[in-house]
């Protein structure tokens, strides 16, 4: 790859600047979105040019699916810990209620 494909690097480059249109005629809003999705395909570029995909934008795509499992997975490890949080709050107030509930009976 490099001398007689052109590295997916390149292509990654060239698929940007193809659709640089679209980013154009998007609102300012979801310009950055644009940006980081080929952001997050060069996240990969080192396994998508070692696979040396004959259809770059196929390992573009793949690229972010995985960007996006990736951040799923992030984003479950930290709701489960904000859920345990949560969890733990819900009982210490639990407890909180029925040892002043048990002090205002006596």
């Amino acid at each position: 790859m490099g001398r007689t494909n052109p590295t997916y690097r390149d292509a990654l480059r060239g698929l940007e600047s193809e659709w640089k249109p679209m980013r154009r005629a998007l609102r300012r809003e979801y310009q950055a979105d644009f940006d980081r999705l080929f952001d997050r395909g060069r996240t990969f570029a080192d396994a998508a040019g070692y696979a040396n995909p004959t259809d770059p934008e196929r390992a573009l795509l793949l690229s972010l699916a995985l960007a996006h499992e990736v951040e799923l997975r992030r984003l479950r490890a930290e709701l489960e810990v904000c859920e345990q949080c949560d969890d733990r709050t819900a009982l210490e107030a639990r407890d909180e209620r029925t040892t002043d509930g048990g002090a205002d009976r006596e």
